[in-house]
């Protein structure tokens, strides 16, 4: 006979537990002898950062499956561009052949990848954080704040041009373009916008969803 007074045991969500195993596998795997070692490591610093993060907010600020999946999936292109350096990604080179390109693209991928994923976790933060869920000034804001990143990461890319000097080549990609960093925001804004058009629908279901559990939550005392 079942006890019905016993404690219910709450399943662990498991993909974000595989979300976050994938992400740092392919972390650990592109740091196997990368073509450059300080390359790797501006490059991937993200993931450095932010698998921990995620980890030490788990239960106050538990991230909805979405943004899980595409966190992992930036983890591996910020992986890939690491361990080969963005101008020499295999993947890349052959896109450029293919397509008869001038240049290998894998780094307007990541540029793209830099606004299409970071406009779904600041959409989450803002939805679940601020009186902006259901807001016009949802999504405008969204791809501000995504812009705005795009803008802070270039200026970094600038500083590490300035005390690495042709030492940071790798890491800026510019591939002789003068225009890279024009186009790196560029492809930031597309992503953004693209990222709001095709999942705030799907998104917006699995707050909802993740609402309920967020009430329930003990509240911690001051």
């Amino acid at each position: 006979m079942t006890d019905v007074t016993a404690p219910v045991r709450r399943a662990r969500p498991v993909l974000p537990v595989a979300a976050f195993t994938f992400a740092l596998a392919v972390l650990v795997v592109s740091g196997i002898h990368p073509r450059e070692r300080g390359t790797w490591v501006l490059e991937t610093f993200w993931i450095m950062i932010g698998l921990p993060l995620v980890v030490a907010t788990r239960r106050r600020f538990p991230l909805t499956g979405l943004l899980c999946v595409l966190l992992a999936l930036h983890a591996l292109v910020l992986s890939v561009g690491g361990h080969y350096t963005y101008a020499q990604v295999p993947l890349g080179d052959w896109l450029r052949d293919s397509l008869g390109l001038s240049r290998n693209p894998y780094d307007r991928i990541g540029h793209l990848m830099q606004g299409f994923v970071p406009a779904v976790l600041v959409r989450e933060i803002l939805a679940r954080t601020s009186p902006l869920r259901g807001s016009r000034w949802l999504a405008p804001l969204t791809v501000c704040a995504c812009l705005a990143f795009s803008a802070f990461f270039e200026l970094l890319e600038w500083w590490a041009s300035l005390i690495g000097g042709d030492a940071a080549d790798s890491f800026l990609a510019t591939q002789g373009d003068v225009w890279d960093t024009q186009w790196d925001m560029f492809c930031a804004l597309v992503g953004a916008v693209l990222s709001l058009l095709l999942l705030s629908r799907v998104h917006d279901r699995q707050l909802d969803a993740l609402a309920p559990r967020e009430a329930r939550a003990p509240v911690a005392e001051a």
